[in-house]
C-alpha cells in the first residue's frame, strides 16, 4: 500500500475530524464506494462519508483541487488520483487493478453524488464485471435539493441533465422532452441560461418554473415564474455567475393528449437528431403509446419522406 493511504495499520489508524475533535474510522472491505460529497457547503457531508473517505487507500474524484479542499477541512490524509471524462480510458484500468489487489477505492464527483452528468458508471460497470463489490454512500445531490425547493410537483421529475449547447439541437431536444408527464430537471451553464430559458419557454409554453443558482452556497437564490418571465429576466440582466438548476411544472392533463398529426409531427422533429429506435422510445414514455404502434408510424414517415 502506498504511504499516505487511507486504510492504515494498527499504528496509524485512519481519522477524520469534526467538531473540534478527532474520530478513527473503521476498516473498509476491498472495494469501489461512491462517495456523494456536499454541493457547496462542507457541513452537508455525512459521517459515513467522511468514515469512507478517511478509510480507503484512495479516492478518485474529478478534480484533486476540489476535493483536496474539502479532504483537508476535515483532516483526511488520503491519496487522490485523478477520475474524469478526459482520463477515464487510461484511469480506468489503473483502479480496477487496484481492486484486484483488494484495496478500497472511492469515488467522488467535485461536488454532490457521483455519476450524475459524470463518468463514472463505466467505472461501476468495469467493476460488477469483474466482480467487485460496489458500495453507495448517499448524500447531497443538486437534482434533489432543487426539486424540493422549487415548489413544484415531487410525486415524478425527469432528470435532463444539460440540454444541447447548440440551438437548434437544443430546440429539437426541448420538443421531445415536452410531453414527458412530469416535472423536468434540467442543469445548464450561466452563459447559456437565458437562451436555454428563452428556448424552453418557446418550447413549452408558459409553464411554471424555478431557476434555483448556488444551492446550499452563500448567495443561493430560488427564482420562480412562468418560463418566459424567467427568460426575460436573465436576458435583462439576471445574475448569472454560479451553478444552476432549472426545475419546470409538468403539462397540463389536457396537453398530454396528443392526436395523430401532432404525434407525427413530434416524430419527424425527434428522427431529425435521434435514432428511430431513440425518438419511438422518447414519445412512448411521453404519450403513454404503445412502443409498436409509434415505431410503425415512424417507419411510415421515413419511408414517406
Amino acid at each position: 500500500m502506498a504511504k499516505g493511504a487511507g486504510r492504515h495499520d494498527e499504528k496509524t489508524p485512519a481519522t477524520f475530524a469534526v467538531a473540534g475533535g478527532t474520530v478513527a474510522a473503521a476498516p473498509l472491505a476491498p472495494g469501489l464506494y461512491l462517495v456523494a460529497t456536499p454541493i457547496g457547503n462542507l457541513a452537508d457531508v455525512t459521517l459515513r462519508a467522511l468514515a469512507t473517505l478517511a478509510a480507503t487507500d484512495v479516492v478518485a474524484c474529478e478534480d484533486t483541487r476540489v476535493t483536496r479542499r474539502l479532504l483537508d477541512h476535515y483532516v483526511i490524509r488520503t491519496t487522490l488520483t485523478p477520475y474524469h471524462e478526459h482520463n477515464a480510458a487510461i484511469a480506468r484500468p489503473k483502479i480496477l487493478a487496484r481492486l484486484s489487489a483488494g484495496q478500497a477505492v472511492a469515488l467522488v464527483s467535485d461536488a454532490g453524488t457521483p455519476l450524475i452528468s459524470d463518468p463514472g458508471y463505466k467505472l461501476v460497470r468495469a467493476a460488477q464485471a469483474a466482480g467487485h463489490r460496489v458500495t453507495v454512500v448517499p448524500g447531497a445531490s443538486s437534482v434533489l435539493a432543487a426539486v424540493l425547493v422549487a415548489g413544484l410537483p415531487t410525486d415524478r421529475f425527469f432528470f435532463e441533465g444539460f440540454l444541447p449547447a447548440k440551438a437548434a439541437a437544443r430546440r429539437s431536444r426541448i420538443a421531445q422532452i415536452a410531453r414527458i408527464p412530469a416535472t423536468l430537471v434540467v442543469f445548464e451553464s450561466g452563459p447559456r441560461l437565458a437562451a436555454a430559458l428563452a428556448d424552453l419557454a418557446a418550447g413549452l409554453g408558459a409553464r411554471e418554473a424555478a431557476v434555483c443558482r448556488e444551492l446550499t452556497k452563500l448567495y443561493e437564490e430560488t427564482r420562480r415564474a412562468d418560463l418566459g418571465a424567467l427568460a426575460d429576466h436573465y436576458a435583462s440582466g439576471g445574475e448569472k455567475r454560479g451553478e444552476f438548476v432549472i426545475v419546470i411544472a409538468p403539462p397540463e392533463e389536457e396537453a398530454r393528449d396528443l392526436g395523430g398529426d401532432d404525434i407525427d409531427a413530434v416524430l419527424r422533429d425527434a428522427l431529425r437528431t435521434a435514432s428511430l429506435k431513440d425518438a419511438v422510445a422518447t414519445l412512448a414514455e411521453a404519450t403513454g403509446q404503445p412502443r409498436r404502434n409509434l415505431y410503425q408510424r415512424a417507419l411510415a414517415l421515413k419511408d414517406h419522406d
